[in-house]
């Protein structure tokens, strides 16, 4: 096992990773920016190296900066946590290349999952159900894109594939926008991800977000931990999130599940990773797998008892997995409400100075967050400041626990969500479970109108 990890992140993640590392055993050295100096995982660290200023490119981003914190003090590998360089390519082989290990999966997986029309391909050789769409990349020929469009059947969905975070889609409703559509997209995907490369799916009108969240080790062990339903979103961003999917058979969890960890054979996968499906009518589509810790990760845990963060520790230290799928039983329900400092109905970005903190508790209420009474929320980054967890022996209980947890939740000195995750916790269809993707954004534009 590892001596000193490197904590190539910020926020509650770090602190997340901190904890795992200090019960086993392990040292951290935090980096930071000018911006984060006072963070309370740099205070508990066991060493902390300033890697620049507050902007991300010149610090949580800068590899250089990052590789040489490694250095200097002798950290024997590095843990990205989710965002920032967490599925960077290349920074995973710059750090195994500076004799570091990169706490996550080999660079070249991270390159074959991070392209849409190679990740799609490969998993529907593995047997993973995709959605209907293009073999692979759009070629030049619109006459083919039209007549792929009409066996595809309308609406249709062009997408960038070096997207992601919901950036490089368009959908397309009838034959005669489709030509400009797929242009358009082909240059935005130009501009903003370097990648001009698009693809065609069917667009799937009212579906469900559930993704399988997944272990494999260096030894050609894999299993799934179930599933999460994560279709409370907003942009494309999730607001809420819980396990298991309501509604969702657990036959049906099987034997997706069974199939990603299958995939996660046939690719080599290692460490922890996620594999998003858009699900309508019964049916699961692969749409894209996150190769990395997810920030729901906290309500896979609640149900199934495993530490999800230890076990890709162990695993990039080249232990075999400390379960196989018959040990790993799912009890009870968990919520997960993301605590962003924002106006709760605008949306705007509210940092500042937090001057009165209280963190709720009680009988399965877990928080995951570094914010502090007096801490100052800096404005460089995304504005989540926490996560909000609660677990039940039933979903009803989960929620009803939530519900008082948020209540008894205070973050003054700035705004946060937490009056929109309270009205949500009184929706019909939230308390109902089974929601579409569209579901919070349509209620948002009803509500405006």
């Amino acid at each position: 096992m590892f001596e000193k990890i490197l904590i190539a992140n910020r926020g509650e993640i770090a602190l997340r990773i901190q904890r795992a590392c200090r019960e086993m055993g392990i040292k951290t050295v935090a980096v930071y920016s000018e911006a984060d100096a006072e963070a309370k995982y740099v205070r508990l660290a066991d060493e902390s190296v300033c890697i620049g200023p507050p902007p991300s490119a010149k610090s949580y981003l800068h590899v250089p900066s990052i590789i040489a914190a490694a250095e200097v003090t002798d950290a024997e590998a590095i843990h990205p946590g989710y965002g920032f360089l967490s599925e960077n390519a290349d920074f995973a082989e710059r750090v195994e290349n500076s004799g570091f290990v990169f706490i996550g999966p080999r660079p070249e997986t991270i390159r074959l999952m991070g392209d849409k029309v190679s990740a799609k391909a490969s998993m529907k050789a593995a047997g993973v159900p995709v959605v209907p769409g293009s073999e692979g990349a759009l070629g030049d020929d619109a006459d083919e894109w039209l007549r792929l469009a009409r066996d595809i059947g309308y609406p249709i969905i062009i997408k960038a594939a070096g997207g992601g975070g919901g950036r490089g889609m368009r959908v397309v409703h009838t034959e005669a926008t489709l030509v400009q559509a797929v242009q358009m997209t082909q240059s935005e995907a130009a501009a903003a991800f370097g990648n001009p490369v698009v693809y065609m799916e069917k667009y799937l009108g009212n579906p469900r977000h559930i993704e399988i969240q997944v272990l494999s080790d260096t030894h050609g062990n894999a299993i799934h931990l179930g599933e999460r339903d994560c279709s409370m979103q907003r942009r494309h961003q999730k607001v809420l999130e819980e396990a298991p999917a309501p509604g969702l058979d657990a036959k049906l969890r099987n034997r997706i599940g069974e199939r990603c960890a299958e995939a996660c054979r046939a690719i080599g996968y290692r460490g922890a990773g996620t594999f998003e499906f858009l699900y309508e009518n019964g049916e699961f589509y692969f749409i894209e797998m996150n190769t990395r810790v997810q920030v729901e990760h906290p309500v896979t845990e609640l149900v199934t008892g495993v530490d999800i963060v230890q076990e890709s520790i162990r695993i990039a230290a080249g232990l075999e997995l400390a379960y196989r799928q018959k040990d790993i039983r799912f009890q009870g329900h968990a919520l997960e409400c993301r605590i962003n400092a924002e106006d709760p109905f605008t949306f705007v970005p509210s940092p500042g100075r937090i001057t009165l903190y209280h963190a709720p508790g009680g009988p399965g209420v877990r928080v995951d967050s570094h914010v502090y009474q007096n801490y100052y929320v800096p404005p460089h980054y995304d504005s989540m400041i926490g996560k909000l967890i609660t677990y039940g022996a039933t979903r009803q209980q989960a929620i009803a626990r939530m519900r008082i947890a948020l209540s008894e939740m205070i973050v003054a000195g700035i705004k946060t969500n937490i009056p929109l995750h309270q009205e949500l916790l009184t929706d019909q269809a939230v308390l109902e479970g089974g929601y579409s993707i569209h579901y919070l954004e349509n209620k948002l534009a009803a509500r405006k109108a």
